[in-house]
């Protein structure tokens, strides 16, 4: 679980990055899930781009993705979430 101010930190260096996922029509499928995880390895932090959901399903897919690749929630705004791991030699160092 993360802290509030590690949150913020988080959601700060998380303002520059380009979204890395994209999760069209078809929503949150394996190889999608498979292709975050495997951002979530190079980059510790990602954002994901929704192209379309309402927020509840946007909630759920976040929730769904933390889950299941046992990463923590930034934040969701918009259509964009964010999505931290860390990684085994971690990048960045939280407060």
């Amino acid at each position: 679980m993360l802290s509030p101010a590690q949150k913020r930190f988080l959601s700060a260096k998380a303002h520059s990055l380009d979204p890395v996922v994209i999760i069209g029509r078809n929503g949150l499928t394996k190889s999608v899930q498979d292709e975050v995880d495997t951002a979530l390895k190079s980059h510790e932090l990602i954002k994901i781009r929704i192209l379309s959901a309402e927020r509840e399903e946007r909630e759920t897919m976040l929730e769904t993705v933390c889950a299941a690749l046992h990463a923590h929630p930034v934040g969701h705004v918009g259509k964009i979430l964010v999505v931290y791991r860390r990684a085994e030699k971690p990048g960045l160092i939280l407060p």
